[in-house]
């Protein structure tokens, strides 16, 4: 696994605008050369006897040369439309001097990793420190090549911050929102001529509320990583459980106690090596937080989750805030999100600055091996009462058909039934040797009808899109007694899902719960339309707040997404 900062964007490949030819290298009169700036110097062609500021910036970046090159042609464009075409410096003034807008991005970028960002991938760490020391008057070509360092650098972190630095296609997500439109040139010229360069920081960070509260955990996880006195406990010979002795009892307590888990104040049981107390609790809530079944016993599962090495947990936050960076504008949208590893999700009416959510539910997704959930954003726009279940043709072809070769009994059994066409109203279709055959050729086809059989349970939440997922109820109650709930064939079976319709049906007010529970229990299909669309995220992080309660959780990287993501980062991090 690639480490929370590995080998990175060093300033000669993320700032290659200063391998070009661009201007001579005369050397400088003043102390800090561009050796000492820890700037790479170029060979450059000799553009002007001046050392004229100005100018000197106007040949690094040549912008009237289509051939420069560049990191990217988007960050040729955008450095070319922040200076305009006469390259008047931007962070020192005329003099060379730093003017506070420097030292406002040097510390915006400096602190890039409060963001789970790397800060030598838009600065070299000596670059900066010699910048926030120097207070008199650079050389003109020395100042002319930090200027442009500081403006490449607070480019390219304005759009990591806002928008990744992975395209989440690429990873075969469903995030097929239009790309960010944002002119961040524009964004910075105007924040440097209002003096306002780390509120545009600011404001560019996503405005989610789980942003915000993983952001926030990041500092603590980064401690508790760098402890070298918290060490988790050796795995056992077997389970200890409450009121037993165990011998690393005292190791057990200190790593709780350091998670939160256990209260400082509670007392200790070290000297009777007895697994009893207040950190049996603690055991639970560990167990709570991360996915594990709060049993209180100290066995294999929980063992592994207390010896994952923290700098790992920190990765996970990292992650996190990545993906949510990937996120389109979710704008005053009513919104349903659900996290996929974590197995739940929540409702919010508008996106609330407290990130309260007015209803949290647990869930059923798909299974690991074969039928994941995707990633993605629709838009809800119809609730189906009494739903008939509409056996996708994979499941048809892999497991329906095989089982009625065996057991041509078993449609009648699960209240399913042969069709031809399309929608409720399609024709019954007896079964029939030319019925199976007409299965196999694809021109008729499976559903389940409404019932208390019905895959579906009583109520489908539509909303379109290319996977043909959707949520659902689903009579299989018992599976929401699991820790892992990878289940499905892809879609999302919800816990309550009367409650989750009566939030969904607000805007109609005609739909009360009693009229919910009546219509589920009646022996119509209804469609009912939503006078305005509900936007649905499915997401994936293993590393949350639970907006609830405020507490951090972890979940099993059941998709081996955080692999995949933390493989690419670190491919990215190693370019030359």
């Amino acid at each position: 696994m690639g480490g929370a900062f590995g080998v990175t964007h060093r300033l000669a490949t993320a700032l290659i605008v200063f391998a070009l030819p661009a201007c001579s290298d005369q050397g400088g009169s003043g102390s800090h050369s561009a050796v000492s700036l820890g700037l790479p110097v170029a060979t450059v062609a000799a553009q002007s006897a001046s050392d004229d500021l100005h100018g000197l910036i106007g040949a690094l970046l040549d912008c009237r040369n289509p051939s420069m090159p560049v990191a990217s042609s988007t960050e040729r464009v955008e450095l070319c439309q922040l200076y305009g075409p006469d390259g008047w410096p931007l962070w020192v003034d005329p003099g060379g001097r730093p003017t506070r807008n420097m030292a406002d991005a040097l510390q915006v970028l400096r602190h890039a990793a409060d963001d789970g960002l790397d800060p030598t991938a838009y600065l070299e760490d000596q670059v900066t420190v010699a910048a926030t020391r120097r207070e008199t008057a650079w050389a003109p070509h020395d100042a002319a090549r930090l200027d442009v360092a500081i403006s490449a650098g607070m480019l390219r972190y304005l759009r990591d911050v806002h928008i990744g630095r992975v395209d989440p296609r690429t990873l075969g997500f469903r995030l097929d929102e239009p790309a960010d439109r944002h002119d961040f040139a524009a964004l910075l010229r105007v924040a440097i001529s209002e003096w306002r360069v780390p509120e545009l920081a600011a404001d560019l960070r996503p405005p989610l509320a789980q942003y915000r509260l993983l952001r926030s955990m990041l500092p603590r996880y980064r401690s508790l990583a760098a402890d070298p006195t918290l060490g988790a406990p050796p795995f056992a010979n077997r389970a200890i459980h409450p009121g037993e002795p165990y011998p690393d009892l005292a190791v057990l307590q200190n790593q709780l106690r350091a998670l939160g888990d256990l209260s400082p104040e509670s007392t200790s049981v070290v000297a009777a090596e007895r697994y009893q107390g207040p950190v049996v609790a603690a055991v639970q809530r560990f167990q709570t937080r991360h996915g594990l079944d709060p049993d209180a016993v100290v066995g294999m599962r929980t063992l592994a989750a207390l010896r994952v090495p923290l700098s790992w947990r920190v990765r996970q936050i990292e992650l996190a805030l990545e993906r949510l960076r990937w996120l389109p504008h979710l704008g005053e949208a009513r919104l349903l999100a659900l996290n996929i590893p974590m197995f739940r999700l929540w409702t919010w009416d508008a996106i609330a600055p407290s990130g309260a959510p007015l209803l949290g539910m647990d869930a059923i997704v798909g299974r690991a091996l074969g039928t994941p959930t995707p990633v993605l954003r629709a838009w809800m726009g119809e609730v189906v009462f009494r739903p008939y279940w509409n056996v996708p043709r994979s499941i048809l072809r892999h497991e329906l058909q095989p089982r009625l070769e065996r057991d041509p009994d078993y449609l009648r059994r699960e209240d399913m039934e042969i069709v031809r066409g399309d929608g409720d109203n399609a024709a019954h279709v007896e079964m029939s040797a030319a019925a199976v055959a007409g299965l196999r050729a694809g021109v008729l086809r499976v559903r389940q009808r409404p019932g208390p059989k019905n895959a579906l349970g009583l109520l489908k939440f539509v909303f379109p899109n290319r996977e043909d997922v959707y949520l659902h109820g689903t009579p299989a109650q018992a599976l929401f007694a699991r820790t892992r709930r990878d289940f499905s064939h892809g879609c999302v079976r919800v816990a309550d899902p009367v409650m989750l319709a009566e939030w969904v049906l607000k805007d109609r007010p005609e739909w009360t719960r009693d009229r919910i529970v009546a219509t589920t229990m009646g022996t119509q299909t209804i469609h009912v339309r939503l006078p305005r669309p509900i936007q649905v995220i499915l997401f994936y992080t293993t590393a949350a707040v639970m907006p609830e309660d405020g507490t951090i959780r972890f979940a099993e990287d059941i998709y081996r997404h955080d692999e995949g993501l933390d493989r690419v980062l670190a491919k990215r991090d190693q370019l030359p």
